[in-house]
């Protein structure tokens, strides 16, 4: 509920535009999820989307199955203002990521870019891996963002985890192969640069069938 409390209060006091992370185009996100989702009908989840802009993208880019996930109420009040109408062709969910229920073998791409980092805790983090797990389709992608070697320690306030390519992805384990990472060093609205890492990971076909293995 504390983690809750905090991030409605940075959206009803800062806005969509002035918290750090805010970008006019999530064009590194877009990039990659361009290639990850080839059918204009895949499954997208971006989780942490709250008031980001990349719903705006995905939905310009004429995807037709698109899902934000996001602790606050209000950054999701934000987004779904900006769109108007054409907000209601999003699933929007209102939830922590580390407790949700969400669909089994359900999403084509599962994005999340600057959520992960705030997970400083072994336990939120091995939910996090679960839900992603267990949510998303053998052979689907996931993208994960964060702060990297050289980022902050801290954001809006809470302290963050930094994570090299190699290290965010022994997060996730070997069900997921590790396709592609990046560098990006993001420009934040107070004129900060923040460095930025991304990794773009396949859920292995063959992991559930291994689950189903007897030991």
């Amino acid at each position: 509920m504390e983690t809750k409390r905090h991030w409605e209060n940075v959206y009803a006091t800062k806005g969509e535009k002035r918290v750090s992370w805010f970008q006019e185009r999530a064009l590194t996100s877009m990039e990659i999820i361009g290639r990850a989702a080839a059918s204009k009908d895949a499954r997208i989840i971006d989780v942490g989307g709250g008031a980001s802009t990349l719903v705006d993208d995905l939905l310009a880019a004429r995807y037709l199955d698109i899902t934000v996930l996001d602790i606050s109420a209000e950054a999701l009040r934000t987004a779904k203002h900006r769109l108007g109408g054409k907000g209601s062709r999003v699933s929007w969910i209102e939830a922590d990521i580390t407790e949700v229920a969400l669909p089994g073998c359900h999403f084509d791409v599962w994005h999340d870019r600057a959520v992960f980092h705030f997970l400083t805790e072994a336990k939120a983090r091995r939910r996090y891996v679960e839900a992603v797990s267990s949510s998303v389709k053998p052979g689907g992608h996931v993208i994960i963002a964060t702060f990297g070697p050289q980022g902050p320690l801290q954001c809006s306030g809470l302290p963050i985890v930094r994570y090299s390519p190699q290290s965010l992805h022994d997060e996730f384990g070997g069900r997921f192969d590790l396709i592609e990472h990046r560098e990006e060093a993001h420009l934040t609205p107070a004129g900060a640069v923040q460095q930025f890492i991304y990794c773009y990971c396949r859920k292995r076909d063959d992991w559930a069938l291994e689950r189903a293995r007897p030991a």
